[in-house]
């Protein structure tokens, strides 16, 4: 961390991963003004959203074995080229089917640069400074998130929404001049010579599809368009969850969940990650639709979160290296919940400073409590040879639940057709939302108090008694806590 190449490595990869992140975020808050432009419905715009996030969630596996395949520096440079590119595809985009085609076309792109980012970061700093690269990887890749919606409005309201899309190009090349000149190359050796599991993706691909199309399509009430589509992903799951189990290079190696820790975290993503991608979809339009906000003050309303992250994120990943991550993974999804019931009032009656700034700072003091130890975490609870994959699957996991909660949340609610320009609809269904998103995040803590073990230093003090050896006195490296039976035995990891 404190040498020169260490930091343009750290910042390659923030700008990169900051750039999907702040995609995901940016374009909700154009999300109004795409639609009047396009003359798009609600689920035009639904799939604008989702559309990126199918294609992520469904390849961002893959990807991750691509990299520890063929070089992860190689594989991320061509997901940056490909997401720059397709980026202007959905700047220049006429009517909503070009848009959504483009979506899907940039979440190809941020599938091949995600788990990239991260995996570059386990293979390229040793393991005492891994916690401290992964919570400020964490804290800035948040905060180009968090940024995200004042962004956007500033964008939408003096540019046009277009230009959401093609601020990604200079980003691009950014990364690209740093990466090939600081960003060392890196692989499984192991690996080599496997074949990708391509049925795996393809089964997981389609499932996800299905699900999505008929979560979507409710709302229209053709039988159908919503059992059809919907019982063929069922079954391309299914099978996707066989195919895994029998498969002798398997996308998901099933391995990876017999560690407890392992699973935990991920149960603890897929739900957390529902609410947040819901929440991030409704509060914005909320906003703008039921309390008059133009898209700047929209974004701006959104400041807090940018500013704690800024301030907490990189002391929340110490924090969890001194007392284990349950804590906070445990906390920090219910802080969220609170924060979330604040933003249950916001109307058109409701004050900044009274109906909307407690509530999104009660949400941001939860969201930097869980971000970085739940990274770390995941990554910790797999070898390290597996990095790629492992970072992967939470990557998926965390945007499935986000195209999950947007596609079926709407429907859920009630809200469908134009009911995004009319403010009494709109209002009913974004309570209705707000709680469904509370009851998430709760679950989401719940999930880490009941399924990750005692903290690490618990475990780590009553091996070490066991044993007969003293405790030690100072604090150890999330990265290397005995998280799992794959950390605490065998021989040691290979470095590339």
């Amino acid at each position: 961390m404190g040498s020169a190449q260490g930091r343009w490595v750290l910042a390659a990869t923030i700008l990169a991963s900051g750039m999907a992140m702040l995609d995901g975020t940016v374009v909700n808050v154009a999300l109004r003004a795409i639609g009047a432009d396009l003359g798009a419905d609600l689920a035009d715009l639904q799939w604008v959203v989702n559309a990126y996030m199918l294609t992520l969630s469904s390849l961002i596996l893959v990807a991750g074995s691509l990299g520890d395949l063929f070089g992860r520096r190689r594989v991320f440079l061509l997901g940056v080229v490909w997401f720059a590119a397709a980026s202007v595809l959905c700047g220049l985009a006429q009517d909503p089917l070009l848009l959504i085609v483009a979506r899907a076309l940039q979440g190809v792109g941020g599938a091949l640069l995600t788990p990239g980012s991260l995996a570059i970061l386990q293979a390229s700093f040793a393991p005492g400074e891994r916690a401290r690269a992964i919570g400020a990887w964490s804290g800035l890749g948040g905060i180009a998130a968090a940024i995200g919606p004042f962004v956007g409005g500033w964008l939408v309201q003096d540019a046009s929404w277009r230009w959401v899309f093609l601020l990604n190009v200079p980003l691009a090349l950014a990364v690209v001049a740093i990466s090939l000149r600081y960003v060392p190359e890196s692989s499984d050796a192991s690996v080599r010579g496997q074949r990708l599991d391509v049925t795996g993706a393809a089964l997981g691909a389609l499932g996800l599809a299905g699900i999505t199309y008929a979560l979507i399509e409710a709302e229209s009430g053709d039988p159908v368009a919503v059992w059809v589509p919907g019982a063929a992903g069922a079954l391309a799951l299914g099978a996707f969850a066989v195919h895994q189990r029998m498969a002798w290079a398997p996308m998901v190696p099933p391995s990876l969940f017999a560690s407890r820790t392992f699973t935990a975290s991920n149960v603890l993503t897929l739900v957390v990650y529902a609410a947040l991608g819901a929440v991030a979809f409704f509060v914005v339009l909320q906003l703008q639709v039921v309390a008059g906000y133009t898209p700047l003050q929209a974004g701006m309303a959104l400041l807090p979160i940018t500013i704690l992250l800024l301030l907490f994120s990189a002391r929340s990943g110490a924090l969890a290296t001194r007392i284990g991550p349950r804590p906070q993974m445990t906390l920090g999804p219910i802080v969220c919940a609170v924060g979330v019931l604040l933003l249950l009032g916001v109307d058109g009656d409701s004050s900044y400073v009274v109906g909307v700034l407690p509530g999104v700072t009660v949400f941001s003091v939860g969201l930097t409590l869980l971000v970085a130890p739940l990274t770390a975490t995941v990554l910790a609870a797999a070898p390290d040879r597996q990095a790629g994959v492992a970072s992967g699957v939470n990557n998926a996991i965390a945007r499935t639940g986000s195209l999950l909660a947007v596609a079926a949340l709407p429907m859920a609610v009630g809200l469908g057709g134009e009911d995004y320009n009319d403010p009494e609809a709109f209002g009913d269904g974004y309570r209705m939302a707000m709680v469904a998103c509370a009851v998430l995040l709760v679950l989401g803590g719940l999930a880490a108090l009941v399924g990750l073990e005692r903290t690490d230093r618990e475990t780590l003090a009553t091996e070490q008694e066991e044993a007969g050896a003293p405790e030690p006195s100072g604090p150890v490296p999330v990265h290397d806590y005995p998280l799992c039976p794959v950390r605490s035995g065998g021989s040691p990891p290979t470095r590339h």
